[in-house]
């Protein structure tokens, strides 16, 4: 085989809409066939067929059933081929991760819709501080935790709490929920006029791209101001 046929099967020369890593990145992991995501874990094939193509051989004689690749012993797969032992423990422990992540449960994500479980969730962080923090809270639909997200350290401004970064986040984390909490180290809980112009623009925002924006908390060691409470929300 000359070099340029050998070179053919190089994954890297390759349009980059076609190489799996760069599709993976830029379209998402359910975008890739299974072949295309084992190639990745084995980076590269032989000289007579590319990653790809080799896992695709692999697969075809498992039935196209990922059950019976994890099943396959080391030594039937270190036959293929471009697959070493390195590359074959590979493959059989991505297969182990995938079965082990079929009978774990989904994560419990906590509810967030209540000011006091939005106090008990963070009093434990901000307890102690002695300057002013601000975060928020990223939910789903039904008031669960996707992710807590820090703002700002030092003090609440509307600097210090940019809107857009805020939308941005819970755009990317697809939150249709968010809360903002922010401390007091003072011990009083009561809301600033910064406090309340803050709110009211994260409020419009959050109106504007269809988010809810269900409370904004001010918490203090052993207390906590909360908008929704108010009726001022």
């Amino acid at each position: 085989m000359s070099q340029d046929k050998e070179q053919s099967f190089a994954i890297n020369l390759w349009a980059e809409e076609d190489r799996p890593r760069e599709k993976l990145r830029d379209k998402g992991a359910e975008t890739l066939t299974d072949a295309e995501l084992l190639a990745i874990l084995i980076g590269s094939g032989s000289t007579k067929e590319s990653a790809v193509q080799l896992m695709q051989r692999i697969i075809s004689d498992c039935g196209g059933n990922l059950n019976t690749l994890g099943k396959m012993q080391l030594r039937e797969l270190t036959a293929y081929n471009g697959i070493g032992e390195a590359k074959a423990i590979t493959i059989l422990a991505a297969c182990e991760l995938g079965k082990r992540r079929a009978a774990c449960k989904a994560a419990d994500r906590p509810d967030m819709g209540s000011a006091q479980a939005v106090y008990d969730f963070m009093h434990p962080k901000m307890q102690d501080l002695d300057t002013e923090e601000a975060w928020v809270l990223l939910m789903n639909q039904r008031f669960r935790l996707i992710k807590p997200v820090k703002l700002s350290h030092g003090g609440l401004s509307e600097t210090a709490v940019d809107v857009r970064v805020i939308l941005r986040d819970a755009l990317l984390a697809n939150a249709t929920v968010l809360t903002l909490i922010h401390n007091h180290p003072s011990g009083n809980a009561r809301p600033s006029a910064d406090d309340d112009r803050i709110t009211k623009k994260l409020k419009t925002a959050c109106e504007t791209m269809r988010l809810y924006m269900v409370d904004h908390v001010i918490i203090t060691d052993g207390a906590y101001y909360s908008y929704a409470e108010e009726g001022r929300i």
